[in-house]
């Protein structure tokens, strides 16, 4: 077993290989993370880990709370994540390599990251201005008859897309190509399709390609039957445009 350390992020959402992340720093500690990260070279990549969070606060609470208005709150890098960060976020993540990090004149950042490949976490350490984790990167396996597969997902995601637009009342872009590549398709189905943080954790951790492909197209019929029968749904931005893989 192979592992590296890399800075960490949780965040309240899921990351895919491939998938564009924008992120609006402006907590110190990832400031100081991204501080650290520029003094990588140019040359190089940027990279820092992204989890999601199954208990815990995004954001530190920032102003005393409740029940007691005189506390004062948590600070450090494992704010808002309990005693054992490790416990506070799922197991497995996404590298993010961040290709542009901006800051701004009030100290923030802004920062343009893309998914690059699965990890699992083995620890945390929160001893530094900003959390690290001991990752190890996670194959991806295609499994059985993930070609086949991907074609009926794309196809099922075609009938959601259209479902979905059809709900919202507005017209569904057409000009972008879909991929045809099986790893791709799940990566892309699994971030662009309307599903809560625990589905696309269960899809970012699945087995192999094959394996996810299998659990979408189930989502995705199901899915659809439900905006068929009930057209009247939130609205979303999903039917504005495409997801980006750059």
């Amino acid at each position: 077993m192979t592992t590296v350390r890399l800075p960490l992020f949780p965040l309240n959402s899921v990351l895919f290989p491939g998938l564009v992340l924008p992120l609006n720093v402006f907590e110190e500690r990832y400031r100081a993370m991204m501080r650290e990260l520029l003094k990588t070279p140019d040359e190089e990549q940027r990279l820092f880990a992204v989890v999601a969070i199954r208990d815990g606060l995004e954001v530190a609470p920032s102003a005393p709370g409740l029940p007691d208005p005189t506390s004062q709150p948590e600070q450090g890098p494992a704010a808002g994540f309990g005693d054992d960060p490790l416990k506070a976020f799922h197991a497995v993540g996404c590298v993010a390599d961040a290709a542009t990090i901006r800051e701004r004149a009030d100290g923030g950042f802004e920062v343009l990251a893309t998914g690059t490949t699965r990890v699992r976490l083995h620890s945390v350490d929160a001893s530094g201005a900003f959390l690290t984790a001991e990752v190890e990167e996670l194959p991806e396996e295609p499994g059985e008859e993930a070609g086949t597969l991907a074609a009926g997902v794309l196809r099922a995601f075609r009938a959601y897309q259209k479902r979905l637009a059809g709900a919202r009342e507005r017209s569904l872009s057409t000009g972008a190509e879909l991929p045809d590549d099986p790893s791709v398709v799940s990566y892309l189905v699994a971030a662009a399709a309307v599903l809560d943080t625990p589905t696309k954790q269960r899809l970012l951790e699945a087995p192999d390609t094959a394996a996810r492909l299998r659990d979408e197209l189930k989502l995705l019929r199901a899915e659809t039957a439900i905006i068929r029968n009930l057209p009247s749904l939130p609205a979303t931005d999903l039917t504005r445009g495409t997801t980006s893989l750059n």
